[in-house]
Formats: structure tokens, C-alpha cells, sequence
């Protein structure tokens, strides 16, 4: 059992709540809470618990925010979803075979493209016009490369989702963000009873800290809905450049 100073607790519950508050809006907040939990010394063995245990249960919370606000395409977000789960399969046996070695350079480079985009463009939402037959076939194909993504290296995959959908589908930007917890929120449950199972949730310290998630996720998830582009703009481009930072660093 770890031992914790009050300072401590605190650094840790601001940076759950901080993680929270940006995978609400934009996703990417496992690259703020699973530094965190590492940095306290939690072991290795409860981190990954402990971060599902935090972020899937508090974003359940702000999945209901836009639920409730009529922000979730349930036809796209569910067809998204099992495609998904295909594609993180795929990801995590290809995974076992090679390494992300290659996939990490070809983000650095990918990465500051898709920032500068992001900011430059006064609406994310394409404006193109697709039938709903396209559109369904190109959230499959979507579901299907970001899972693979997700089941191979993982980070930045909600941010990956809500750019698909508005950049490419042309989904109105909370549409997008509602759709993208959906689908991450499935994937993370599945996660998360798994780490419960094989007891590797430490409780009495991922209790206080879902609390703090759970502020988190529905107080970005009620600014997004409110602030609409934006709110969530800025915060993709913060969870880019967090993205690129830890690629950068691992490689060094």
C-alpha cells in the first residue's frame, strides 16, 4: 500500500480532475492522469487499473451530458463502436508482432499538421455533404483504423475520433465529441471489468480520485456543450501538443 503526503493527494486529485475535464471535451486525458498516478508511485501493476477505474466511470458522467443535450447519433455512434472493437483487436495482435517504433515518427510528423489545421479552420465541421449510406460506411472505416490505432498504441484515440468525424463525416463538433465518448466509454468498459477481475484496482485510492473525475467530466462536458467550437478547438490542439510532448520524449 503506498503512502501519500497531503501534498501529494492533492497534485494527484487536480491532475485526475484536469484529465477529466479535457477527455470530456476534446479526449487525451489518459496523457495527464497516467504520468500522475506513476508519479506518486503507485505500482506499475495498478496504474493502468486504477486510470480505467477513474476515466471510464467518470466519463460515463459526461457521456450523459451529451446524451441528455441530444448530442449522441446513436446509429453512427453504435455501428462506430463495434467496428471499433474490431479494430482495437487487430491493433492489439499486430501489436504482440511489431513495434510502435515507426508509428511514433510518423505521428510527429502527422501531428503538427493536424494542429495547425485544427486551429486555422474557423469551423472544424466539413462543410461537404455526404449521403447517410457514405456516412455510415466512412464511420466504419473510422471506427475501424482508430481502434486498430487504439488497440496498437492508444494515446490521443477520443482526440482521433472527434477530428474524424468533424473533418471528415462533417458531424456538428458536440455530435462529434458525443459519439466519441460513447464509443470510447464501450471500449474502456470492457477494459476496466477486466482490470476489476484480476483485482488490479487499487480502491482506496481510486475511489477519492473517481470523485474527482467525475467533477472533471461533467464540468468539461457542460462548457463544451455550452461553448460549442469554442471550447473544444483549444482544447484538441492542448491534447496534440501533449500527444506529440510524450511521442517526442519516449523516443529520446
Amino acid at each position: 500500500m503506498i503512502s501519500l503526503t497531503p501534498l501529494q493527494y492533492l497534485i494527484l486529485f487536480f491532475l485526475v480532475f484536469l484529465a477529466g475535464f479535457i477527455d470530456s471535451i476534446a479526449g487525451g486525458g489518459g496523457l495527464i492522469s497516467l504520468p500522475a498516478y506513476y508519479a506518486v508511485g503507485l505500482p506499475p501493476i495498478y496504474v493502468l487499473g486504477n486510470n480505467k477505474f477513474s476515466s471510464t466511470i467518470g466519463g460515463s458522467f459526461a457521456l450523459y451530458e451529451y446524451a441528455r443535450k441530444g448530442h449522441i447519433i446513436w446509429k453512427i455512434a453504435l455501428l462506430g463502436t463495434a467496428f471499433a472493437i474490431i479494430g482495437s483487436a487487430i491493433g492489439a495482435q499486430i501489436a504482440l508482432r511489431f513495434s510502435d517504433y515507426y508509428l511514433k515518427y510518423l505521428l510527429i510528423c502527422v501531428i503538427p499538421v493536424l494542429a495547425v489545421l485544427t486551429l486555422r479552420k474557423k469551423n472544424l465541421k466539413s462543410e461537404r455533404s455526404i449521403s447517410d449510406r457514405t456516412m455510415l460506411c466512412i464511420t466504419a472505416a473510422l471506427g475501424l483504423v482508430v481502434g486498430c490505432y487504439d488497440g496498437f498504441f492508444g494515446p490521443g484515440t477520443g482526440m482521433f475520433l472527434t477530428l474524424g468525424f468533424t473533418i471528415i463525416i462533417g458531424l456538428d463538433t458536440l455530435d462529434a465529441c458525443g459519439n466519441t465518448k460513447l464509443m470510447n466509454f464501450s471500449s474502456n468498459l470492457a477494459a476496466l471489468v477486466t482490470f476489476m477481475i484480476n483485482g488490479n484496482v487499487n480502491y482506496r485510492l481510486g475511489i477519492p480520485c473517481l470523485v474527482f473525475s467525475v467533477l472533471g467530466n461533467k464540468i468539461g462536458a457542460k462548457m463544451a456543450i455550452r461553448g460549442g467550437d469554442k471550447v473544444v478547438r483549444p482544447l484538441l490542439v492542448v491534447v496534440l501538443i501533449l500527444l506529440l510532448g510524450n511521442i517526442v520524449l519516449s523516443l529520446i
